[in-house]
């Protein structure tokens, strides 16, 4: 790897030592979840490539301070990070307003959401645009034991005890995201 750019590691790092003024390599340490040696060698990298410096406070305390390269870099990767969220979220949209305009297209109008997280918002949102007239949208947090007047939609993992779940009238979206290579390959690269 090129020594101008930053990896994962030296990526958290400076999102560490950027607003947190004080930090001794110990706190570093347990905050990353890393050996104290690695944050060691990880610091003289970043010192050696001109993201961070030290400042001495006194004879056993030091200061970790960004440069203005170490800002540039982790507002430009800072920026990249939120273009892949932002495009990954467009991609899920996009695979739900799939899944889900075909039950629109047939009438339905009376949804059962399981979970309440970011997928469901999601959900809400294309619901919106594909019915923006008429459509029930019902939160639960566990599957219903009776037979449900309308179409569940499951908006998180369901545990094996759940997999009781009627699948006529039921749509497991982490499922069918999963299903998904281009949104599978476009998130994890």
């Amino acid at each position: 790897m090129s020594k101008e750019f930053l990896d994962e590691r030296e990526f958290e790092l400076i999102n560490i030592i950027g607003p947190k003024l004080g930090l001794n390599q110990r706190d570093i340490s347990k905050h990353m979840n890393i050996s104290l040696g690695m944050i060691n060698m990880l610091i003289r990298r970043l010192i050696a490539k001109g993201f961070i410096r030290i400042k001495q406070l006194n004879k056993r305390k030091v200061e970790y301070i960004l440069t203005p390269k170490g800002l540039a870099e982790k507002m430009k990767k800072s920026v990249k990070y939120t273009l892949k969220t932002i495009n990954s979220i467009g991609l899920i949209k996009k695979c739900f307003k799939e899944v889900l305009s075909g039950l629109v297209n047939k009438g339905e109008r009376t949804f059962f959401l399981l979970g309440e997280s970011d997928f469901a918002i999601l959900v809400e949102m294309v619901l919106k645009e594909l019915c923006p007239e008429e459509y029930l949208i019902k939160h639960i947090d566990a599957i219903p034991n009776e037979k449900l007047e309308g179409t569940l939609l499951i908006c998180r993992e369901i545990k094996t005890s759940e997999d009781n779940v009627n699948k006529e009238n039921s749509i497991n979206l982490v499922f069918e995201l999963a299903k998904d290579d281009n949104i599978v390959n476009e998130i994890i690269k």
